[in-house]
This record gives C-alpha cells, sequence and structure tokens, in this order.
C-alpha cells in the first residue's frame, strides 16, 4: 500500500513499466481512499528494488508512506494495471 500523491500522477503505469523492465509479475490499482495498491512477486533482489521504488514513484508523486506486507506466491502471467 502506497500512500500520499499517488492518484492521478501516472503512478500505476510508472509501477508497471518498472516492474516489467525488472521481470516481476502481479498488478497494481488505485483505491478509493487516494492510496495505490501493487502486488509483486519475482526474485527477491529484483522485488527489492521495487520495495524501495514505490518509496518515490515517478516524478510527480509525493509518497508519504509504504506498507509492505510479505503473502505466499500467486500465480501471475504478466504485470498489469487492474
Amino acid at each position: 500500500m502506497i500512500s500520499g500523491k499517488v492518484q492521478g500522477v501516472g503512478y500505476r503505469y510508472s509501477t508497471r513499466d518498472k516492474a516489467r523492465s525488472l521481470g516481476l509479475v502481479g498488478w497494481v490499482r488505485n483505491l478509493a481512499d487516494g492510496r495505490v495498491e501493487a502486488m509483486t512477486e519475482g526474485e527477491r533482489r529484483q522485488v527489492d528494488i521495487m520495495m524501495e521504488w514505490f518509496k518515490q514513484g515517478p516524478p510527480a508523486a509525493e509518497v508519504d508512506g509504504v506498507e509492505i506486507d510479505e503473502l505466499p506466491v500467486g500465480e501471475f502471467g504478466e504485470f498489469e494495471i487492474l
């Protein structure tokens, strides 16, 4: 969960592009409360890079916080915007 000014700034599209460039699969979506939620899966090193990227996001974003939970592995075929 990413909070701050993260909707209307290209956060989802930038997240998809960054995740795909790292070879990750999963999804990203806007939430009604203004946060963005993302699920990423892949090699640990790439996931860690993505977690650091979430803290900054694209240039127009202003990230106030990132909540990270580790969950069981899913079955994603690619990284997509929901």
